[in-house]
């Protein structure tokens, strides 16, 4: 072989090796709450009421949230986390009157 082709395979053998070991672009997320499932939130709710992922009772509970890819949120009728709080004291704003 070559010189050449000695330096051209050894760095197709490295480029190769760069890209296989590198993860991919991760992608940018936000937190969106009202959309979760009941079981299926990934963290602490609004309310404090809990602290661990898995633990909403309730499908679409304000205070509860999911990861999105940023700027999904909107399409799936979900909230953005001052919007959520917003919603959930004029809840309890109409529960004490």
């Amino acid at each position: 072989m070559n010189q050449r082709a000695l330096i051209a395979a050894a760095a197709a053998s490295l480029l190769s090796t760069v890209l296989l070991s590198t993860p991919a672009v991760a992608q940018e997320k936000e937190k969106c709450y009202g959309i979760a499932k009941a079981g299926q939130n990934d963290c602490a709710n609004l309310a404090g009421t809990h602290s661990c992922a898995g633990q909403s009772k309730v499908s679409n509970d304000k205070g509860e949230w999911k990861y999105v890819a940023k700027g999904t949120c909107e399409s799936m009728k979900g909230l953005t986390a001052e919007q959520a709080k917003k919603s959930m004291m004029m809840k309890d704003g109409e529960k004490k009157s």
